[in-house]
């Protein structure tokens, strides 16, 4: 069953995302060649601390983190650790963000240092995968279409969209319906009403689409060892057409 919120709903979440997209442009500012995930980690559970809000992660069926920190080749769902990162490398920051009972969640990919063309051109194409979805989340359409745009995007640039982890339904439980899958065939799937708030979160592969897990059963990574960026922003439908309830730019 999908949800649908009202407004008030939606504005309490709305500032669960601002803090959200806040804490993120301050990790944009820590990423560098030498810092470890795990002190960005410390990092966002401060950050959230000092602004009344809690990770909603942490204790999430068992995780221990209030962030996932993906590297490289992890697709999504990678533990901080104490390693540096090196120049060169990309770091996915993945978060949700609870402020009184409302969810917002995001996730954003972040250069370490200069990082190669291809690398430069995954991320560009991976966040601009990302609005191109968000385009398409306007009462009357299906959701078959927002990942019809995605892939469409993505293959044309010749990168490759995750099929194994898809965008969700959230409200003040991380998983709700509907699902949103980032490929697929437009005029598909559940029609989109105003209301609805979900999840956009491409993850786009240099090589293959297909993924591994690691043994600690949370990890994802490519099959090929090739890089994966992402970029998520949790959306609400109006009569109007989608607001970004993470956006970093306001």
């Amino acid at each position: 069953m999908i949800v649908l919120k009202s407004q008030r709903e939606i504005e309490a979440m709305k500032k669960a995302g601002e803090i959200l997209a806040a804490c993120h442009k301050e990790i944009a500012k820590l990423i560098k060649p030498g810092i470890t995930t795990w002190e960005i980690d410390q990092f966002v559970e401060q950050f959230l601390n000092k602004h009344n809000a809690t990770p909603e992660q942490k204790g999430y069926k068992g995780y221990e983190f209030a962030t996932c920190a993906s590297i490289n080749d992890e697709i999504c769902h990678g533990f901080p650790r104490k390693d540096a990162l090196k120049e060169g490398d990309i770091v996915t920051i993945d978060m949700v963000v609870n402020y009184n009972g409302a969810l917002a969640d995001s996730a954003w990919s972040y250069a370490v240092g200069p990082v190669s063309k291809e690398t430069d051109h995954l991320l560009n194409v991976t966040k601009e995968a990302l609005y191109k979805g968000i385009e398409q989340a306007v009462p009357g359409n299906r959701i078959g279409d927002i990942g019809h745009a995605i892939q469409k995007y993505v293959e044309s640039e010749g990168f490759s969209v995750v099929r194994d982890f898809i965008g969700h339904g959230i409200g003040t439980v991380i998983h709700e319906k509907p699902d949103v899958p980032h490929y697929g065939l437009p005029g598909k799937g559940p029609r989109i009403k105003e209301g609805m708030v979900f999840t956009i979160e491409p993850m786009v592969n240099v090589g293959r689409y297909q993924t591994k897990m690691d043994n600690n059963g949370w990890t994802a990574r490519t099959i090929d060892g090739k890089y994966s960026a992402q970029y998520e922003h949790t959306i609400a439908i109006t009569k109007d057409g989608p607001i970004i309830l993470t956006d970093q730019e306001k």
